[in-house]
């Protein structure tokens, strides 16, 4: 029954959260589905995707090993919307205590954003299991690496501009995930061949566990 354990052990695995951030709801799908098969094992499908709730429905029941969530969660009512679609994971950019709130209460795992040490200290004392620091490109690996110093205790994930080329650096800085989106998602692709993608998650998912080891 530790079922938050297992979701927060997917998540350690391979150290990645894949951000799908896209117009249209079909291929937002694909995109998941296509990066899913490239060894992504934790997702979110931010809500500015059309029908996000339908697409986390779809992929929660066709794959259970892998754990699908909901991004841009902003208050309680959005977060107990995703879990009743069946999400196992609810992602903000910023500290929403009542988004942690129904995370907590219903075991599914949370990710709050920070961008400060103060924010990143409120967010651990609110509740949540991992500190989305964002927009991460703004800041860089050495802000990670001083912030990291008195906070290591704090299991911190950077989003926005985290690369192959530059994971290592992420890593090295202290950092416990990291979230991708651009480089999976929007992968060069032929309309309807979507092993691009499966190739861009594993190319990052390979760098990952290269900057780990």
């Amino acid at each position: 029954m530790f079922t938050k354990l297992k979701r927060l052990q997917a998540i350690a695995d391979t150290g990645v959260v894949l951000i799908v951030r896209l117009d249209d709801a079909e291929e937002a799908y694909q995109v998941a589905t296509a990066a899913i098969a490239g060894g992504i094992r934790a997702l979110e499908i931010t809500y500015s995707v059309p029908n996000a709730l339908r697409i986390i429905e779809r992929l929660a029941t066709e794959h259970p090993e892998v754990v699908v969530g909901a991004g841009t969660v902003l208050d309680a009512q959005a977060a107990y919307a995703a879990i009743q679609a069946g999400a196992q994971l609810l992602v903000s950019p910023n500290l929403s205590p009542e988004m942690l709130a129904v995370a907590n209460r219903y075991q599914a795992v949370s990710i709050s954003g920070a961008f400060t040490p103060t924010e990143i200290v409120n967010s651990a004392e609110a509740g949540a299991d991992l500190v989305k620091l964002f927009p991460a490109e703004v800041l860089g690996p050495q802000y990670v690496k001083s912030v990291m110093a008195p906070l290591a205790h704090i299991p911190v994930a950077p989003t926005g501009g985290v690369t192959p080329e530059n994971v290592g650096e992420w890593f090295a800085a202290g950092v416990s995930a990291v979230g991708v989106g651009s480089f999976v998602t929007k992968a060069e692709h032929a309309p309807g061949d979507y092993e691009p993608v499966a190739i861009a998650a594993k190319t990052f998912l390979a760098a990952v566990d290269q900057a780990r080891n």
